[in-house]
């Protein structure tokens, strides 16, 4: 199975930006999806690179958060810029096919790779 392993979070100010990786043990072929869970709410998915390349961002951290990813060295990427007290939260990286994995907002509950995560703190 795929392992994914994440890192770069930590702990910053309001403005600040980090940038997370998710290395994969293997080229990852299906939809490659950064998700965080936040205090208080529901895990979401907020970016997510599809097969066919086509990057997408959710909305309400458009314009600050980019999703990239280098497939030689099976990395995806989640470049967080002007970070607010409200990103504060637990990220994935995940990779699963279909809508119930990868759509924006949504859990991942049908994603079949996880990471164990990494933390990332705001303070204001």
């Amino acid at each position: 199975p795929v392992q994914l392993v994440e890192s770069g979070g930590g702990s910053v100010e309001a403005g600040g930006s980090l940038r997370l990786s998710c290395v994969a043990s293997e080229r990852i072929y299906m939809p490659w999806i950064w998700f965080r869970q936040t205090p208080g709410k529901e895990r979401e998915a907020v970016a997510h690179i599809l097969n066919t390349g086509d990057i997408n961002i959710l909305d309400s951290v458009k314009g600050r958060f980019t999703i990239s990813r280098d497939n030689a060295k099976k990395i995806l990427y989640l470049q967080m810029n002007n970070l607010k007290s409200d990103d504060t939260g637990m990220y994935y990286c995940a990779a699963g096919w279909g809508p119930d994995c990868y759509a924006l907002s949504g859990s991942g509950r049908a994603c079949t790779y996880w990471g164990q995560g990494t933390q990332v703190t705001v303070s204001s």
